[in-house]
């Protein structure tokens, strides 16, 4: 990495207390935020879709996507509503973060179970980046290989040399100051999303009326005995989660909205549009998928090749899924950049390693502050993240891995627990028992599909 060190002479004070005062231009708006949560959301997770509608079957794959849609818009609200305290709308205290409200409403111990959780949920969100990526240029590779050779010609291609390349661009993309000065980034991605959701979409559509029939059933794919049907179906359940909530990503998203109005209701009304949008592709692309290759539908429906011709537009598709996972890789990585940035100063706050900021100069790039503890970590980030991409590379498995482990504790209890602070809602009301279920419902599911997804992995790791 080229750097011109213009200025030697710290450029903030060396106090963690003006770190965490910094003036934030808060400028966003309904449609950032928006872009911001599709962004988050339609990733890696609606590629697998089709495969989970398939296990589940016609019935229970739809009802499932729609389910987890309401399930994430009810934990959107409560989430909104923890922005400011003590009061949603006017509240002076800001929680900038989703830690940072658990520690508010339900103290420090909860908030040390929780920043485990969040940065084992935003780590692991961008560990499935990594190689989902891989998987897209590679499957560029293969198309254009069975487009010039056959469909069953050997095309194989490895993942490990692609994985390195993207971590490299994460590398640099990765010194973005912070979530507030990434809204093109947003933007960008966001229509990535649309684009290879349309193209996934219309696919299906295609592949359908060329089949001439709907294929599919009631059940999903038979198996060869009970048991392995109820893996695949836990399993597909922690794919749906992992597909949806962004709860982490809300306060983060909210600190970037303009007031008035008040940022709950700018990103309550950001959150209804963004899921609905989402919701409608998942079920378009799930449905489509499923109907369109049945027992046979890929784990990934765009490298999975169901899908042939024409190559090209199956080359664009999986290029926009990869410009988009080099955006949404940011989205998830900034909330952890951002609480080192925080915690290190405060407990280092003499050390120049930590807050001796310079002015950077790259080609073509606005200039930007660098610290060294800002190169090594975010380094040692990508560096991690890419490794563990390349070490478990297994899709389905890990996206339900992921999607089980922090539904329930980041998208249900934790919102939930708040809002009984929040609200002072007391034990054994109406509202205390109908929430409480829902949170043990939620649970049940989580775990189920956290089972299904581990024993997926154990499999493909043995028959490796």
């Amino acid at each position: 990495m080229s750097e011109e060190i213009v200025e030697s002479t710290p450029l903030i004070s060396h106090h963690a207390s003006d770190l965490e005062h910094k003036k934030f231009d808060r400028t966003g708006t309904t449609w950032s935020g928006v872009a911001h949560i599709i962004t988050g959301v339609i990733g890696a997770g609606v590629l697998s879709l089709a495969w989970s509608t398939a296990q589940l079957g016609w019935i229970a794959g739809p009802v499932c996507i729609i389910l987890f849609a309401i399930t994430t818009i009810i934990s959107a609200y409560l989430i909104c509503d923890c922005y400011r305290y003590p009061d949603p709308d006017t509240g002076l205290q800001r929680n900038r973060s989703y830690v940072d409200a658990v520690k508010c409403y339900l103290g420090e111990t909860n908030k040390k179970v929780c920043t485990i959780l969040v940065n084992e949920s935003l780590c692991g969100t961008t560990i499935a980046y990594v190689f989902t990526t891989a998987s897209s240029v590679r499957a560029i590779l293969k198309s254009n290989c069975y487009h010039k050779y056959g469909h069953k010609a050997p095309c194989h291609y490895g993942e490990t040399l692609f994985m390195v390349l993207f971590g490299v661009v994460q590398f640099f993309m990765s010194f973005i100051p912070d979530l507030h000065t990434m809204a093109w980034v947003s933007v960008v991605a966001a229509i990535m999303s649309f684009s290879y959701s349309f193209i996934g979409l219309g696919l299906g559509i295609a592949k359908v009326i060329e089949n001439g029939t709907i294929k599919g059933s009631i059940t999903g794919v038979p198996t060869s005995n009970a048991v392995e049907k109820l893996w695949l179906v836990f399993q597909a359940l922690g794919d749906i989660a992992f597909a949806y909530p962004y709860s982490v990503l809300i306060l983060e998203i909210q600190d970037t909205l303009k007031s008035p109005p008040p940022e709950n209701q700018t990103m309550k009304k950001a959150s209804m549009i963004s899921v609905s949008v989402t919701t409608f592709f998942y079920l378009c692309c799930g449905c489509f998928g499923y109907a369109a290759f049945g027992n046979d539908t890929p784990g990934n429906l765009l490298t999975g090749f169901g899908f042939y011709e024409p190559y090209w537009l199956i080359d664009f598709a999986n290029a926009c899924i990869v410009v988009h996972l080099v955006g949404g890789y940011q989205i998830y990585s900034q909330p952890i950049f951002a609480a080192a940035d925080r915690w290190f100063p405060r407990r280092f706050p003499d050390s120049n390693f930590v807050n001796k900021f310079y002015r950077v100069k790259l080609p073509l790039l606005p200039m930007f502050q660098l610290s060294l503890f800002r190169l090594c970590f975010r380094t040692l980030y990508v560096i991690s993240t890419t490794g563990i991409a390349i070490l478990f590379p297994y899709f389905n498995e890990v996206l339900g891995v992921l999607g089980a482990l922090n539904f329930w504790p980041l998208t249900i209890y934790f919102p939930v627990e708040m809002y009984f602070v929040q609200k002072k809602i007391g034990a054994w009301t109406t509202k205390w028992i109908v929430l409480r279920s829902f949170s043990f419902i939620c649970f049940i599911i989580s775990v189920l599909g956290f089972v299904g997804s581990v024993e997926g992995i154990i499999k493909e790791k043995l028959s490796s």
